[in-house]
C-alpha cells in the first residue's frame, strides 16, 4: 500500500470527476479514503447491464441510502447517460458523488451532461519518488511507475499485456480506429519519438497513414490520458526558438516495453532518456497534486541550445543530465535561457553525489531534487 499523494485538496464538499489511465490505483485509493461510500462499479458485468437498461436505478438506490457518502460510480465513461440522473441528485438533494473513469474522452466526446461546473476534476498518475518507500530510480526507469509493474520482479509480462489488452485493444475500439494495424504501429513510433518535437509528417510515413490520421492518433493518446503534449517556451525570445510540440508517454516503463528494451542500466544512452521521462512525470504530477497548476515548457533555440524543463513565466529552468559529474558542457543550454529570461533558479539534475552551485546554477543529485520538488522547494 502506498501513501498517494492525491488527497483531493479542496473538495471536501464537492463532487469530482476523477480520472487516471488504468492500473494506477484509483480504486484503490478511493476505497482506502472512503471506506464507507456506496459504490456502483461499472466493469462488473450486471451492475453495467442493470444500469444501461434502467438508469433510474441508480436515483432509487441512492435516495434509499442517503446516508452513505460520497457515492462513487467507478468507470463512469462507460455509461454516460448516467450524468442526467447525477445532476438531478446533486441538484436536488445536495449528494456528493466522485465520478471515476479511465478515460474521459467518451463522456467530452458524446455531448452528454458534463453537470454544468458542479463536479471539479482530479487525476491520479503512476506512482511518484514521494510515495516509495526506499525508492530506486533504477528500478522506476525498468519496471515503470505504474504500482503493480513497479512491484513485480519481473514486470515485463505485465507491461505487455498492458499494452495488448488495453493501448492496442481496448483504446482502439473505444476510439473507433478502423485500422488497428496502423495504430499499433503509430504506438511504436510514439515510443520512439518519446521525449523529441512531434513531426507529424514523418510519424506518418513510417506508419503509412496520412498526418491528418497520426495527429488524430496522438489527440487519442492525450484524451486517453496515455501521453500529454509538452509545448516550447516562446515568450519574446531573442534567439528564434523551435515552436513544435514535445510528447511524452505517460510512464516510462510503457516507453520502454513499445521499444522492446532490455535492462536500462546507468551511464547508458538508453538511461539518459528513461531517466529524463521519468523527471517529467515528477514534475507534472507535481504540478497538479500541489495544486499549483504551474505550466512546464522546453526550451529550444534553432541553433540547438537546449534546456529539458521550464517551469511557470521561466522562474525555474531545469536540464537533466545522467553524467555523474556535470561539467560545462552541460551547463551551456542553461546559461543561454539565462541570458534571455530573468529567471530565479537554475538547476541541473544529475547523478553528482554532492549538491554543487555554479555559474549561478545549481547542480543536484537527483535523490536531492526530488525531496526538494517534493518538499516544495523548487517552485
Amino acid at each position: 500500500m502506498y501513501n498517494r499523494k492525491q488527497l483531493f485538496l479542496g473538495s471536501e464538499q464537492e463532487s469530482i470527476f476523477f480520472w487516471g489511465a488504468r492500473q494506477t490505483g484509483k480504486s484503490i485509493l478511493l476505497k482506502t479514503l472512503f471506506p464507507n461510500a456506496l459504490w456502483f462499479d461499472l466493469l462488473i458485468s450486471s451492475e453495467y447491464k442493470r444500469l444501461t437498461e434502467k438508469p433510474d436505478i441508480l436515483r432509487e438506490t441512492i435516495l434509499a441510502n442517503l446516508e452513505k457518502t460520497p457515492v462513487i460510480i467507478d468507470e463512469i465513461q462507460r455509461i454516460p447517460e448516467l450524468l442526467n440522473e447525477v445532476h438531478w441528485l446533486i441538484s436536488n438533494y445536495g449528494v456528493r458523488f466522485i465520478l471515476s473513469g479511465s478515460s474521459p474522452r467518451k463522456i467530452l466526446r458524446s455531448n452528454v451532461n458534463l453537470l454544468g461546473g458542479r463536479a471539479l476534476r482530479y487525476e491520479l498518475y503512476p506512482l511518484i519518488s514521494a510515495e516509495i518507500p526506499n525508492f530506486d530510480l533504477l528500478r522506476a526507469v525498468n519496471h515503470g511507475l505504474l504500482p503493480k509493474h513497479y512491484d513485480s520482479a519481473n514486470p515485463k509480462r505485465l507491461l505487455a499485456a498492458y499494452i495488448g489488452s488495453y493501448l492496442r485493444d481496448e483504446i482502439a475500439a473505444e476510439a473507433r480506429i478502423r485500422n488497428v494495424g496502423a495504430f499499433a504501429r503509430f504506438l511504436e513510433i510514439a515510443a520512439l519519438t518519446n521525449g523529441e518535437m512531434v513531426n507529424y509528417t514523418n510519424i506518418a510515413s513510417d506508419c503509412g497513414v496520412s498526418a491528418t490520421t497520426v495527429k488524430e492518433y496522438f489527440q487519442i493518446l492525450n484524451d486517453t490520458l496515455l501521453g500529454r503534449y509538452l509545448p516550447s517556451f516562446q515568450k519574446r525570445p531573442k534567439r528564434r526558438a523551435i515552436t513544435a510540440p514535445k510528447f511524452y508517454l505517460f510512464d516510462v516503463g510503457i516507453a520502454n516495453s513499445l521499444l522492446n528494451r532490455g535492462k536500462i542500466e546507468q551511464g547508458t544512452e538508453l538511461f539518459g532518456k528513461a531517466f529524463e521521462h521519468f523527471i517529467y512525470q515528477e514534475l507534472y504530477a507535481h504540478s497538479r497534486y500541489s495544486e499549483n497548476e504551474c505550466p512546464i515548457y522546453y526550451w529550444r533555440t534553432a541553433s540547438q541550445l537546449e534546456i529539458d524543463f521550464v517551469l511557470g513565466d521561466h522562474e525555474v529552468a531545469i536540464e537533466v543530465k545522467a553524467t555523474e559529474q556535470a561539467n560545462a558542457k552541460h551547463l551551456k543550454g542553461l546559461k543561454a535561457f539565462a541570458e534571455e529570461y530573468k529567471t530565479k533558479k537554475l538547476i541541473l539534475i544529475s547523478n553528482d553525489p554532492l549538491p554543487r552551485l555554479v555559474d549561478n546554477i545549481l547542480i543536484l543529485p537527483c535523490k536531492t531534487f526530488l525531496e526538494r520538488l517534493w518538499a516544495g522547494d523548487i517552485i
